[in-house]
């Protein structure tokens, strides 16, 4: 059992949400036990199991949505958030699976990246709760597939796949939570701004994360970091 290769591939092909951030936890917390040390050489799908809804749409046809005391546009926000942590997921996984036998990167590689899908999956379901609390769910509104656009077209670049996920994408996210964290707090939301709140914090480590190896992967290729970045 100590390849992790099938289990991965099994979380990443997942189409339900819910159950696929479940598999993940129970994924990591199988692997901090101890039942996991490798990684084979794993053919990944260019992408992951996704739900029917929600419909998906080219970013400039998502609705703006627009904060106020009433639950419509709080609602909208929680949705795109939980959609951002539902990618975030199968990026990690992606990273993990994608890159590492290929790479012949340290089994570290591996378990840093299970930490983030670990975090982004509790992250959704916290999310998911919140949209049920105020009498929606997630799938509900429309989406947009940015985010995996950007996977596919780095899914042959390492260092670009590091430069663009963890250190423009969720470090872009890490400059606009604390507004939105402000404009929660003021329309009276304080248990949507606690939950933006615990984001945040974890996604520091993320983007460390991705510091981290992104120089690892500069110093293999003999690149300088900035310039390699830029």
């Amino acid at each position: 059992m100590s390849d992790i290769s099938s289990a991965l591939l099994d979380a990443f092909g997942c189409a339900n949400a819910v159950e696929k951030a479940h598999k993940v936890r129970a994924l990591v917390a199988d692997l901090n036990a101890g039942s996991y040390s490798q990684v084979l050489g794993v053919d990944m799908p260019d992408r992951p199991g996704r739900p029917d809804a929600p419909e998906l749409l080219p970013p400039k046809d998502v609705p703006r949505r627009r904060l106020s005391r009433s639950p419509t546009g709080r609602i909208a926000l929680i949705h795109a958030i939980a959609h951002i942590e539902l990618n975030a997921i199968d990026l990690a996984l992606d990273m993990a699976a994608r890159y590492t036998h290929l790479h012949k990167l340290p089994f570290d590689f591996v378990r840093d990246w299970l930490s983030v899908a670990d975090d982004e999956a509790r992250h959704f379901l916290m999310l998911n709760d919140r949209l049920l609390e105020l009498d929606s769910h997630y799938g509900a509104l429309v989406a947009h597939d940015g985010l995996w656009q950007a996977a596919e077209a780095t899914k042959d670049d390492l260092a670009g796949r590091l430069a663009i996920a963890p250190l423009v994408l969720e470090a872009r996210g890490l400059d606009i939570t604390p507004q939105l964290i402000t404009k929660l707090t003021q329309v009276g939301d304080e248990t949507t701004a606690a939950c933006f709140e615990i984001i945040m914090t974890d996604e520091i480590g993320h983007v460390a994360i991705g510091k981290k190896w992104f120089d690892y992967q500069c110093g293999m290729e003999r690149a300088d970091p900035i310039s390699r970045w830029q």
